[in-house]
């Protein structure tokens, strides 16, 4: 029996029974010159002369391609045949992501298009199916170097080089198949609402007539804790009261099982698995709070790049083992970098207790070209990863941009409008989470101002924050004066800093001022000459932020090295460069502020 890749079920917090795992060996072949459709592959995928194992990009090493190489289009083809129990059923056809404009066909009928190589989507193809053996066509095209499209931190040359890393095209997470009935559960918002002791869920249908209720059933283990039947209404909010009160968070990260019923009497039309989790997280002041106690966000920076998956861990238990990596040596939780992890990490993070800001992988659309064409892609696919990823407990915040300084030089007000727009746009999707809207740099409208400082020297790091405080407006680390809006007394977060490059053969300085390094080695600063020294810089720069009473949270530079960026608390291959003890009390050690 074949083992399939990636087996589990992608999307933990919203499962059908009715489902089938696509993943395994495609037929595939690459198209420079996109003439694809014009060769009739959509009807005839006969000519494919390759192998890849889905999901995994082509440019990685698990995909058996390892063609690192701009490619401009790629096609894939399997068949599959739907489970004879699904008959009178709608069958879905999912895909967790693929970089960037998608087209599928099934038996050479188009069943979809997708623009976004981040968000998740899905194609209804009940009417396109056969009797029997079934063939999938999928087309994806990607265009890193175009300025039209989010590309994070793939590389728009040849090579990688610093911050910039292989590149990513086609299909990256799961497809799968789904069966719902004709009328079904389309979504659940889920909010938690601590002081109230209760969910308050937003469902939509698809299908359906009067007479259906909606029903919800909240259990702690065994126990039924909360139950709401209502008439089943799109968009109509109902609340489910609680009965056994217990609060998620890092030190208890507990998760409620909730059922979603469709129900036409007292049969059963759909019913979907999901969980959540009751927390409180809000700012008062320049502080968080979480569920209303102080809380300060000792994070890392989490880019989640895999050597041989580049986007896409090589198992659901490397997902995982990030998250137990990082508090292993003292973090609470992760800046998610240039990146929409995929809903399993959110999933391990959900469980496990760990607090992240979910950021979007804006670099390639618009920095130094901030077209209103290009921007639009960020917003569309920006608004899809928002609504897929907002019932996560672990995600307390959302942050559309990164280091957008590059446009803001070009075409000043053009930057605000659009920055201004997706933070409007973030705030009516989500109005319980804070908005970070542009992580460092030149911020326009934030409920939280963060900077990035890789000042290597203690003294002068320490002097860049030592004047923050409620009402004061200058003397202290903004990225750029000129440009910023004024800080305003919300939570300032050093959201980037460390990076000290190194390396366990290390053992010299060979980095100037801004790092070095050359294509095979790149970080922050000055290189230490010895371990010790990287050690003393840690902790001088991190007791700077944990003891400065009116900073509320840092983000350390970086969880991993990746490819040639060596800057990590552990190498590309997950192996711990540093002692876990001393860096736990480094990083984990108590903040100002939870001392007061």
């Amino acid at each position: 029996m074949t083992t399939i890749p990636r087996p589990e079920h992608p999307k933990p917090q919203f499962m059908r029974d009715a489902w089938l795992n696509l993943n395994g060996m495609w037929d595939f072949d690459l198209d420079s010159g996109l003439s694809g459709v014009a060769r009739g592959l959509p009807t005839d995928s006969s000519s494919l002369s390759r192998k890849i194992v889905v999901p995994f990009c082509p440019e990685s090493t698990l995909s058996g391609i390892n063609h690192t190489d701009f490619i401009p289009c790629v096609w894939y083809h399997r068949a599959f045949d739907v489970p004879g129990d699904w008959g009178g059923q709608r069958v879905f056809l999912h895909f967790g992501a693929v970089d960037y404009d998608c087209r599928a066909w099934v038996n050479g009928t188009l069943v979809g298009r997708h623009y976004g190589g981040s968000s998740s989507f899905c194609f209804d193809i009940t009417d396109a199916l056969a009797n029997g053996e079934n063939d999938l066509v999928v087309c994806a095209v990607d265009d890193v170097r175009g300025g039209q499209q989010p590309s994070g931190k793939q590389c728009p040359d040849f090579s990688s080089r610093g911050c910039h890393y292989t590149r990513v095209t086609g299909i990256w997470q799961t497809v799968w198949l789904e069966a719902r009935p004709a009328a079904h559960v389309q979504s659940v918002r889920v909010v938690p609402d601590l002081d109230g002791a209760r969910f308050v869920l937003t469902p939509t249908f698809t299908g359906g007539g009067r007479g259906l209720r909606f029903r919800a059933t909240v259990s702690a283990g065994e126990n039924v804790v909360g139950v709401v039947d209502v008439p089943a209404c799109s968009g109509v909010a109902a609340a489910v009261e609680l009965s056994d009160v217990r609060t998620w968070s890092p030190s208890d990260p507990f998760l409620y099982d909730v059922r979603f019923q469709l129900l036409d009497g007292d049969t059963v039309v759909d019913s979907v698995s999901s969980y959540a989790g009751l927390r409180k997280f809000h700012i008062e002041g320049n502080y968080f709070y979480l569920n209303n106690e102080p809380f300060f966000f000792r994070s890392v920076l989490d880019q989640g790049f895999y050597p041989d998956g580049i986007w896409t861990a090589s198992s659901d238990a490397e997902l995982k083992g990030d998250i137990e990596r990082s508090m292993a040596v003292g973090f609470n939780g992760a800046r998610l970098h240039q990146k929409v992890f995929e809903e399993r990490f959110h999933y391990w993070a959900d469980q496990l207790g760990y607090i992240t800001w979910g950021e979007f992988c804006d670099w390639g659309s618009w920095r130094g070209n901030p077209a209103l064409a290009a921007f639009h892609q960020h917003q569309m696919e920006w608004r899809e990863v928002v609504m897929r990823d907002l019932n996560h407990p672990s995600i307390v915040a959302w942050t559309p941009f990164n280091e957008t300084a590059a446009p803001a030089k070009v075409n000043e007000e053009l930057h605000r409008r659009c920055v201004q727009e997706t933070v409007d746009l973030t705030r009516a999707l989500d109005p319980t989470r804070p908005v970070n809207d542009c992580s460092g740099y030149v911020h326009v409208d934030t409920d939280i101002y963060t900077v990035h400082c890789y000042d290597q020297d203690v003294a002068s790091f320490a002097e860049k924050f030592a004047k923050v405080a409620p009402g004061v407006r200058e003397g202290f680390h903004v990225n750029f004066p000129n440009l910023d809006a004024p800080y305003a007394d919300q939570p300032y977060v050093v959201d980037e800093y460390g990076g000290t490059w190194w390396r366990e053969d290390l053992e010299s300085s060979k980095a100037g001022a801004g790092g070095g390094g050359g294509a095979t080695s790149w970080g922050y600063g000055k290189t230490p000459g010895t371990i010790e020294e990287v050690y003393a810089r840690l902790a001088g720069l991190t007791e700077v932020l944990t003891d400065q009473p009116n900073i509320a949270g840092f983000t350390y530079t970086q969880l991993t090295d990746v490819e040639q960026e060596q800057n990590g608390i552990y190498t590309y291959e997950r192996k711990l460069k540093f002692d876990a003890d001393r860096l736990q009390a480094i990083f984990g050690a108590p903040a100002a502020i939870e001392k007061r």
